[in-house]
């Protein structure tokens, strides 16, 4: 390993090159990744059935649900070995390594077989109706009963692998299973390839998923006596300390993302009651929405490991300087998309489907969905800063703000006011709060730190 590098990387290079290394892939993955997870509404909208639509996003909040292992592993784990490596404790980041992988292998199993155990009620759950449950289950089929282990170590792998400051890497691995899909695509969701519907995209996501996993085999396998990520089964032995530094940030990652699914399945639950037509509609706008919702995520996580590290060595400047450059840089293209998304908004749709009626409900929801991007980005730059530096209690005080205190009541009352289309505003009232809250709570770590530098 080129410690050299890795050091020049987190504690010398100029914050904004520093910041843009480990951003820019995780950024071009996820953005890849939104994408990909566009090509299946895409594709299935070509069909110009909106069941079939309806169904992908019915599916939406159990693969959401993958995120909670993912991050209880994913994040909790890289966030531990980058405070590692910034301390040099090089045996723990390679125990923290093996500890992630083998406890998402297991959940990974677990998820799967639960699903596919009690699928019935879990369908009604998800608001899967009488034309929509065939449709539903046979995309969830793949994407979960037998994709749930290769999905999650996907993203595990990839946080772990960008930890120690391989971001390159880390993005390539998993914008290699999300191009893979958007070729398989085609082939097994339109009728002039196998015309499997949903459940050919379930299918491609499988495959991809399943990909993107063994080019993160062979990289370790390559780079075994050069990388600090290890997977032998013989540190599977972690220490207390290991344990409680992982779930400290782990757990409240996990709950924030099943409150996330919690909040998608309240939403998919209101909108369904107004007919297929609709869900197909607020699907395609939320899809539309992730894109500059994951470019923010990606910078969010992709600073993380620098956050990490300079954290661990007490660098308090870079880490406010790391922080301010990530925020001015991403409230300015917030800003941007949210206009480009609320003037254009009726295009965009109908880049996905031809329907009217779609397009109507599409056009107006991407318009409420839009407002919420300049403060969402503040909100999960503070959540990033949280993981990173073990303050695990922040980031679920914030989780629960988000879905249980403000959005899902907020769900609620917008539908009661203005019926159906306000539930796309909800969002919006949550983030406004969150992104105060964010900048309060950030302002006080900080001169918490600089008054222990003192």
């Amino acid at each position: 390993m080129d410690d050299q590098k890795k050091i020049y990387l987190f504690e010398e290079a100029p914050v904004s090159k520093a910041v843009l290394a480990m951003s820019i892939p995780t950024i071009l993955s996820s953005l890849v990744m939104v994408i990909y997870n566009m090509a299946d509404t895409y594709f299935v909208g070509l069909l110009n059935d909106s069941v079939q639509n309806a169904a992908v996003t019915l599916a939406s909040p159990v693969l959401l649900a993958f995120n909670a292992i993912n991050n209880l592993f994913g994040v909790g784990s890289s966030s531990m070995m980058s405070r590692a490596l910034g301390k040099k404790d090089y045996d723990t980041v390679r125990k923290s390594a093996a500890f992630g992988f083998y406890c998402s292998v297991f959940s990974g199993f677990l998820f799967s077989l639960c699903f596919t155990l009690f699928q019935t009620p879990l369908l009604t759950l998800l608001g899967a109706g009488e034309n929509t449950v065939h449709a539903t289950s046979h995309y969830l089929k793949w994407t979960v009963s037998f994709g749930a282990i290769p999905s999650i170590l996907n993203v595990v792998l990839a946080y772990m692998v960008r930890s120690e400051g391989a971001s390159l890497h880390a993005s390539i691995g998993t914008m290699s299973g999300c191009l893979l899909n958007m070729i398989l695509d085609p082939i097994f969701i339109l009728p002039q390839g196998l015309g499997m519907g949903a459940a050919g995209a379930g299918l491609a996501t499988f495959l991809s998923n399943c990909t993107a996993c063994l080019y993160f085999f062979i990289l370790l396998f390559v780079k075994r006596k050069n990388t600090y990520v290890s997977l032998k089964p013989s540190l599977f032995r972690p220490r207390k300390s290991i344990i409680a530094g992982i779930f400290t940030v782990g757990i409240p990652a996990s709950i924030q993302n099943l409150l996330n699914v919690t909040g998608m399945t309240v939403l998919n639950n209101f909108t369904s009651s107004y007919g297929s037509e609709a869900v197909a509609a607020m699907g395609i706008s939320q899809k539309l929405n992730m894109i500059p919702m994951y470019i923010a995520l990606g910078l969010s996580q992709g600073f993380m490991p620098l956050i990490s590290y300079n954290y661990a060595s007490g660098n308090t400047s870079r880490m406010k300087k790391t922080l301010l450059f990530a925020v001015r840089t991403s409230i300015a293209f917030m800003c941007a998309m949210t206009i480009l998304y609320f003037l254009g908004s009726g295009l965009f749709i109908r880049l996905f489907m031809k329907n009217q009626a779609i397009v109507a409900y599409g056009s107006r929801f991407l318009q409420g969905l839009c407002l919420a991007l300049p403060f969402l980005c503040m909100d999960f730059l503070a959540v990033g800063v949280f993981q990173a530096c073990g303050m695990g209690k922040k980031a679920l005080t914030f989780a629960l703000l988000r879905k249980i205190v403000l959005e899902i009541p907020a769900l609620y009352i917008w539908n009661s006011l203005y019926p159906l289309f306000g539930l796309a505003y909800a969002q919006f009232t949550a983030e406004f709060v969150l992104a105060i809250a964010a900048v309060a709570v950030l302002i006080c770590i900080f001169r918490r730190l600089e008054q222990k530098k003192t």
